[in-house]
C-alpha cells in the first residue's frame, strides 16, 4: 500500500494545506488532450537514492544515509530485459549512480545492448580517487555523460548543493575536458543539466546554454556538448522546502501557469520506461518517487513479457505540471 505520510506522495503530508490550482488530469481534458504512450524506446534505470550530497532540491529525498541500491541479481534482471526489448537509448540515473558498487557491471552489460548509453552524475561523487576504473569504463564504453551543474555562480550552486560543491564539480568537469568528455572531435559526448536554485522556473533552454558556454569557457576554460534545463518537481525534499519556507502555493501557481500544451506530445515518460533499483516498473521516476506503478500494479522487470503499446495510460499528479511549464521535459 502507499504510505501517503511520505513527503514525496502527490497529496504531500496531512500538514500540507491544499493548493488552489486546476487538477492535472482537468487541465489535460480542457485542452483535449490525455497522456499516452507512444512507442517505446528508452530505459530508465534508478540504481539507487544512495548520494554523496542531500540537495535541497532533490525530489526522491536521496542522500549519504540512504541504502536503496540495486543488487547485483537485479541488475541481471534488467539487463536481461534489455535484452529481450531493445532499447535506442538507456539511462541510468539516482541517487549517485557512480556510488553503487556493482555499477561497472550492469555498464559492461548495457553497453552492447543500446545506441546510447548515458549516465547521471551529481560530477562531485566522479571526484574520488575510487571512480577512476569507473571514468575509464565510460569512456571505453563511450558512455553519455550528464552532469548536474545548477548555475554559472559559484554561490548559487553551493546553496542548493552543499557548501563546496561548486568548486569540486569545475574540478571533474576539468578532468572530464582533459579525458576528452565534451572536447570537439572526441566522440565522448559531455552534457549539463541545470536546476533553478529557487521556487521559480528556468530560463529558456537555448538562452541558458548560451550563457553557460561562454561563462564555463571563460571562467575555467571548461566545453561540453549540451545543456538540458529541467523545472524542479515539487516532491520529496524540493516539497518539503517549499512548504516550509512558505513558496508552495506560489510555486504550484506558477507551474500551473505555465502549462504549455505543445509539451504533452515530447514529454519523456510517453517512450520511456522507469525501472527502480529493486527492479519495479514505472512511467516515470517522478511517479517511482510517489510510489504509482505503471499501470496501477507492481510488476517485476523479470516479469514484463512485452513493452506497453501505444495509447496506454500514463498516471498523473499535480506534479505533472512541472513537466509541462514553459518548454517541459522533453
Amino acid at each position: 500500500m502507499t504510505d501517503k505520510t511520505k513527503p514525496g506522495f502527490p497529496g504531500g503530508p496531512p500538514s500540507a494545506k491544499p493548493v488552489a490550482v486546476e487538477l492535472f488530469a482537468a487541465t489535460l481534458e480542457k485542452h483535449g488532450l490525455s497522456l499516452v504512450r507512444g512507442e517505446v524506446h528508452t530505459l530508465q534505470i534508478n540504481a539507487g537514492l544512495l548520494c554523496n550530497l542531500r540537495c535541497r532540491h532533490c525530489h526522491l529525498e536521496a542522500g549519504p544515509e540512504r541504502r536503496d541500491v540495486m543488487s547485483r541479481e537485479t541488475m541481471e534482471e534488467v539487463i536481461a530485459f534489455a535484452q529481450r526489448f531493445p532499447f535506442r537509448a538507456i539511462d541510468i540515473t539516482g541517487g549517485a549512480p557512480e556510488m553503487v558498487p556493482d555499477l561497472p557491471f550492469l555498464i559492461e552489460g548495457l553497453a552492447p545492448r543500446t545506441q546510447r548509453l548515458m549516465l547521471r552524475s551529481n560530477l562531485t561523487a566522479l571526484a574520488a580517487p575510487a571512480r577512476e576504473g569507473l571514468l575509464s569504463l565510460c569512456i571505453s564504453r563511450r558512455v553519455v555523460l550528464l552532469g548536474s551543474f545548477p548555475s554559472t555562480n559559484p554561490s548559487q550552486t553551493d546553496a542548493q548543493r552543499g557548501a563546496g560543491v561548486a568548486e569540486e564539480g569545475v574540478a571533474v568537469l576539468r578532468k572530464l575536458n582533459t579525458a576528452g568528455y565534451g572536447v570537439e572531435g572526441s566522440g565522448l559526448e559531455l552534457d549539463l543539466v541545470s536546476n533553478p536554485v529557487g521556487a521559480f522556473l528556468p530560463v529558456p533552454q537555448a538562452q541558458a546554454e548560451r550563457k553557460f558556454r561562454r561563462a564555463l569557457l571563460r571562467k575555467w576554460g571548461i566545453t561540453f556538448n549540451n545543456l538540458y534545463t529541467f523545472g524542479n518537481v515539487p516532491l520529496g525534499r524540493f516539497r518539503k522546502w517549499l512548504v516550509d519556507s512558505g513558496n508552495y502555493d506560489r510555486y504550484m501557481r506558477s507551474l500551473a501557469d505555465g502549462f504549455n500544451p505543445c509539451t504533452v506530445e515530447g514529454l519523456m515518460c510517453r517512450t520511456q520506461l522507469s525501472v527502480s533499483w529493486d527492479g519495479h516498473l514505472y512511467d516515470c521516476d517522478f511517479n517511482l518517487a510517489t510510489d504509482r506503478y505503471m499501470g496501477g500494479r507492481k510488476v517485476h522487470v523479470s516479469e514484463l513479457h512485452g513493452l506497453p503499446p501505444s495509447g496506454t495510460p500514463i498516471a498523473v499528479g499535480d506534479y505533472c505540471y512541472a513537466c509541462t511549464a514553459g518548454s517541459g521535459f522533453t
